[in-house]
């Protein structure tokens, strides 16, 4: 048996290692074909742990040290939405609330509980028919509005009742609109809203991410695959403890003394009307279709220090913050728009380290006067 195994035994020739070389070669070119031409890793988002082996995160991923946050930044829209809680079945006696805007929704420095949309679902407010008030956190850090405008057309998938939209000035200014990396990094979903509205941005800024064929491949999209690994596995670390955002013990507070300077944009003013992008306001208004939409002018640090004569804050100096608020007014006045007009409705002890960064007290009252509006509209029976 021995002599026969050995004669049928063959050696192994730097001839037979080739040709294995060389099929890997092929299967890996063709692998690597087939995926710049279907580009899957959108599609790849649609597959997640959470809401099924893990629970779903209550507000986007993002993250800036994510050993400490168990979260990270990714730029896959899909991927981001179906880490959240939105993703769940809409239950029947659920009167769903879809909050968009900045970091100050999203809830920087501040744990699940005490943002707004974890303030109004611990107040237990109901609808006039009954209906349970939920919301579901979907700001996103960094102030455009047409990166409100992005997340709010990939959330009108999960029945919303209502969106509310938390604003201030410098979500507005139209040179600022395609700066945010998700954006750039969402080129064909940009500028489908772009053409569709349309808005007064350029679908070929130069600022678009547009990968070449090599970008395209397994290699040149590797980032978004570990991305979309790295979401999956920080799941498990962050349902173990709950933290999406390191939290430091001092939180540094705002500023509140000021340099005579009453520059905004680089500009003294005044407030030329189209450099404010309230189209991208009334698209996403027009996106939202029958479902209302509430815009909050969200509350803000109001400095009683030096030089706060000439500037609210180090946001914005008086004359154009006031000019914001007066064009706001004639557009949603003009347009039939809901607003609620918070931006001095929080005391200022209750602002962080930022101007329209809140404290939880100043967030729970926040909610407070946001909830009255919403169930106002909500008991309207507006659609």
């Amino acid at each position: 048996m021995t002599s026969r195994l050995e004669k049928t035994e063959r050696p192994v020739t730097w001839g037979f290692i080739f040709r294995v070389i060389l099929k890997a070669a092929l299967l890996f070119a063709l692998c690597n074909l087939a995926f710049t031409v279907l580009m899957p890793v959108e599609s790849l988002g649609q597959l997640s742990l959470y809401n099924t082996l893990l629970p779903g995160r209550e507000r986007l991923p993002y993250g800036e040290n994510s050993a400490q946050s168990y979260n990270l930044s990714l730029y896959n829209i899909p991927a981001m939405m179906n880490s959240h809680i939105v993703a769940r079945p809409k239950a029947p006696d659920e009167f769903r609330l879809l909050l968009i805007g900045d970091s100050a929704t999203w809830g920087w420095f501040l744990e699940n509980k005490d943002t707004l949309a974890g303030r109004i679902n611990a107040g237990g407010y109901r609808t006039a028919s009954g209906k349970r008030l939920v919301a579901y956190n979907l700001g996103y850090p960094i102030m455009s509005l047409t990166k409100d405008l992005l997340l709010l057309d990939a959330a009108m998938q999960y029945q919303p009742d209502m969106i509310v939209w938390l604003v201030t000035l410098e979500s507005f200014p139209r040179d600022k609109q395609l700066a945010h990396p998700i954006l750039q990094n969402n080129s064909a979903r940009v500028r489908r809203l772009i053409e569709t509205y349309p808005l007064k941005l350029d679908p070929r800024d130069a600022r678009f991410v547009e990968p070449d064929f090599l970008g395209r491949t397994i290699v040149g999209q590797r980032r978004a695959l570990a991305d979309w690994l790295r979401l999956q596995l920080y799941g498990v670390s962050w349902a173990a403890t709950g933290i999406d955002q390191a939290i430091p013990h001092e939180i540094p507070l705002r500023q509140s003394d000021f340099d005579e300077d009453i520059r905004w944009q680089n500009s003294t003013g005044p407030l030329a009307e189209d450099a404010l992008a309230f189209d991208v306001l009334a698209a996403g208004i027009q996106r939202a279709g029958d479902v209302p939409v509430l815009i909050v002018n969200e509350p803000m640090y109001i400095s009683s220090g030096k030089n706060s004569q000439l500037r609210y804050n180090s946001f914005y100096p008086r004359w154009a913050y006031d000019a914001y608020r007066q064009q706001l007014f004639l557009r949603s006045q003009a347009s039939g728009w809901y607003v609620l007009d918070a931006w001095d409705s929080i005391a200022s002890d209750e602002f962080t380290n930022t101007p329209v960064h809140l404290t939880p007290k100043g967030s729970a009252q926040l909610a407070e006067q946001a909830s009255v509006v919403i169930l106002r509209i909500a008991n309207q029976g507006a659609k």
